[in-house]
């Protein structure tokens, strides 16, 4: 092993409310004090209950993904467990996320773009 995954940086248009959704869909505390990242306008922070950490940085002009759409690719996508993927559907539509994909769903799992165009999965448990 060389190093640990210490956080997971997304690109977006506006840092705080990004950390704020994913708080909400996550837990844990956002712009919590640590001292290898300095809190700013441009930058933000999610540190979650199982310890992982997601930053979030301002990048201007930003260019949301446009899943599927291979000229504006998805880079990357999150993958998130539900218990019950009805009502985490409801919740994560009333944060602010849209639904990507129409289709999904069938298989256990439904695909969703953050408020900031990233894509997203909810999978059943």
């Amino acid at each position: 092993m060389i190093a640990n995954l210490q956080c997971v940086v997304l690109d977006c248009p506006a840092p705080l409310p990004l950390a704020e959704f994913y708080g909400a869909l996550l837990g844990g505390t956002v712009n919590h004090p640590d001292p290898r990242w300095a809190i700013s306008d441009g930058w933000s922070t999610l540190h979650t209950p199982t310890g992982l950490i997601l930053a979030f940085q301002r990048v201007t002009p930003y260019t949301p993904p446009r899943w599927p759409d291979p000229a504006a690719p998805q880079q990357f996508h999150l993958d998130f467990q539900v218990a019950d993927l009805g009502s985490a559907h409801e919740q994560v539509l009333a944060l602010g996320a849209t639904v990507l994909d129409e289709k999904s769903g069938g298989g256990g799992w439904r695909v969703y773009g953050d408020p900031a165009g990233h894509p997203f999965c909810l999978v059943r448990h």
